[in-house]
């Protein structure tokens, strides 16, 4: 055989050579340098705005919408009086809303869903109406043009279902072209209700309450808006296929039923959505600790005739005015409050990147304890033997822990030691028992629910605010995999190896994962990447690859990472400009790849870098949070600071662990 002679390179290219790997060398510790200094103001900045019991908590934003349902839900708990219509505009917060209202609408009129989208038909109409309802006089030049855009998108008849049925409470929109929800959902056998998402849950029964008791609220001086029907446009419910059709003609027995149905039986369903409504107000910061469900679940005690000083109703209107953020002369409404997520992911981010003061994480390992669910909620009747344990997202909600939150819990109490060890131990067992028992049929793990995916009941006319279901979903699994592989678990346990086949299977063909909870495909890939890793399993090591490879491909010019939430409507990828939230959750991502995607890695935590802001954080216009795609998406105030810096410890961490990353 004959022998090889391995290849000398000539002395002048080997120099050459040399002088760039030194080159390179040197520019990778510079950059090493300013990540480590990066991250320390990130963390510092963070540490500042711990709260004295231990925990983290930012403003959680969505659309213009939640202002509307405001001035809505203060006309209908404000009836006539001494003959005369109530005047919204009269007061000076609704005064407020009304200008926080034209704040946000767009250079061109009207109001989109999100920073940077386009106008969007049921925020329009319900900021029309809204500011209409406070005083606002409709032949201005402004609100004629808002007219003229929602007629051109089709007007009031193109709005969905939530919109229209707010409306319908005032009849401003035709009851019977509204899908009816009927209270007798709570007596039927079958167990109807538990097939719908947690949400929706919550929702439907106080808004059954609402429809069944068939009171409308007068509006200031008989105010219509009548002028947003586009003319010769039927009304009509919302028709998807055949099978909704089916749904459609049951909606017209509802509507029957109503008119000519027995009392008795009316009566008895009334009452068990009454109990159903105030036993899931107890130990929560309001139904369903949501604000759609919170505003309805005060609509419904106010109709069943509960005075505005009864115990019930006196909380629950304290409860939403609570998620009111006031600066200056602005006000906005959170749709919730997140102190259990806040708190989790900061306290991970920064027990990840080390040297921070034990006994601040202590605090919040504490209060974490604190927050543990020990209550059977919605969830166990699918799953009635499973001890209750796991956390929420908010501060109060224990009918609904949060798979989500309770993966991330456990990985904050990785590095969060609380003051009593024996109790952190006894509190993160039940965690994951609870975890691994909510692991639905297919091998994933959704938000709420355990195989949530009764898919007809996308088919109903209510079903066009998209969350009906709360389907499994690779951003949660992700999560889920890491939590528990990072406790011990491997692809040996086989709830480990079926949420492996669920992520290979879902992953699309061009190595991305969708986002269920965040925006979108980058949120989906990071986490589904991080759980694959993880679990150490070689069936996973191609699909991270292939992962990889995708986030490098959607990389930005600037090298940061930006994704539209006009992704969802489309079905794919929808390039944006660079945020600090999705730049680090693709470096997260990329941060399982053992260095071989060393120049993007580069580049992203060079962009972290030079968008730092003096003060240690980061600024963010565009919106990364979703709460239903295509219809509500959520701004967290702090996923702008905790997730780079949570960026920043892995890269750090990564280059220690393999030494100088790869200049290739």
């Amino acid at each position: 055989m004959r022998e090889l002679i391995p290849y000398v390179l000539p002395a002048s290219v080997q120099a050459n050579f040399d002088v760039v790997q030194q080159e390179c060398a040197a520019e990778q510790q510079a950059l090493f340098a300013k990540a480590q200094v990066c991250s320390t103001k990130a963390a510092q900045a963070l540490l500042r705005c711990q709260k004295e019991n231990g925990s983290w908590c930012g403003d959680l934003t969505g659309d213009s919408t939640l202002l509307s349902d405001y001035i809505l839900l203060q006309l209908w708990l404000q009836p006539a009086a001494n003959g005369k219509p109530w005047q919204p505009g009269s007061t000076k917060r609704i005064k407020r809303v009304a200008r926080s209202l034209w704040k946000a609408e767009l250079p061109t009129g009207g109001w989109n869903q999100f920073p940077d989208g386009p106008i969007e038909i049921n925020a329009t109409v319900r900021a029309y109406t809204a500011l209409k309802i406070a005083g606002e006089d409709s032949t201005t030049f402004r609100m004629k043009r808002i007219r003229d855009l929602i007629l051109e998108m089709g007007g009031l008849q193109a709005c969905n279902s939530y919109t229209k049925i707010n409306l319908s409470f005032f009849d401003l929109f035709p009851r019977r072209f509204v899908p009816t929800v009927p209270p007798e959902l709570l007596i039927v056998p079958g167990n109807v209700l538990y097939e719908m998402s947690s949400w929706t849950r919550t929702i439907v029964v106080p808004l059954a309450i609402v429809q069944a008791l068939g009171e409308t609220r007068p509006t200031p001086n008989g105010m219509r808006i009548e002028e947003l029907f586009l003319p010769h446009k039927r009304l009509s419910l919302p028709r998807k296929d055949r099978i909704s059709e089916v749904f459609i003609q049951a909606d017209r027995l509802f509507k029957l039923w109503e008119q000519k149905g027995s009392r008795k039986i009316r009566t008895k369903a009334i009452r068990a959505a009454e109990r159903w409504t105030l036993e899931h107000m107890q130990h929560s910061e309001g139904l369903g600790a949501i604000y759609p469900a919170m505003m309805y679940a005060i609509m419904a005690l106010d109709a069943l005739g509960y005075d505005r000083d009864q115990p019930d109703l006196a909380r629950a209107i304290k409860q939403m005015e609570d998620l009111l953020i006031e600066q200056g002369d602005t006000v906005n409404f959170q749709p919730a409050k997140s102190p259990v997520w806040d708190t989790a992911i900061t306290a991970f981010a920064l027990g990840e990147k080390g040297a921070v003061d034990q006994q601040i994480i202590t605090k919040a390992a504490d209060w974490l304890l604190q927050k543990e669910v020990r209550r059977k909620g919605d969830w166990s009747e699918k799953r009635p033997d499973l001890k209750p344990s796991g956390w929420a997202f908010e501060y109060d909600n224990d009918f609904y822990p949060d798979i989500d939150d309770t993966a991330m819990v456990l990985l904050a109490l990785l590095h969060a030691k609380a003051s009593d060890p024996e109790r952190q131990k006894a509190v993160e067992h039940r965690a994951v028992r609870w975890l691994l028992g909510m692991q639905s049929s297919d091998g994933g793990w959704a938000a709420f629910d355990v195989d949530n995916n009764w898919r007809i009941l996308n088919n109903v006319p209510f079903a066009d605010h998209n969350a009906m279901l709360d389907p499994t979903c690779a951003d949660i699994t992700g999560r889920v995999l890491e939590s528990l592989c990072r406790r011990g678990m491997s692809e040996r346990d086989p709830e480990i190896q079926r949420g492996i086949q669920y992520l290979l299977i879902t992953q699309e063909s061009n190595g991305s994962w969708y986002g269920r909870w965040g925006v979108n495909y980058i949120y989906g890939t990071f986490l589904a990447m991080r759980g694959l890793h993880a679990t150490a399993s070689p069936h996973a090591y191609r699909a991270i690859r292939k992962g990889a490879a995708w986030l490098c491909a959607v990389q930005n010019e600037d090298g940061g990472w930006g994704e539209s939430c006009l992704g969802y409507a489309k079905g794919r990828f929808v390039r944006a400009a660079s945020t600090p939230t999705q730049t680090a959750w693709a470096l997260l991502g990329l941060s399982v790849t053992d260095g071989l995607q060393a120049s993007a890695v580069r580049r992203g935590i060079q962009w972290l870098v030079d968008h730092q802001r003096p003060d240690g954080t980061w600024e963010e216009k565009l919106v990364t949070g979703t709460g239903f795609p295509n219809v509500f998406y959520l701004s967290y105030h702090m996923y702008r600071n905790y997730f780079p810096l949570f960026a920043l410890s892995q890269f750090s961490k990564t280059r220690s662990e393999h030494g100088r990353v790869s200049v290739t």
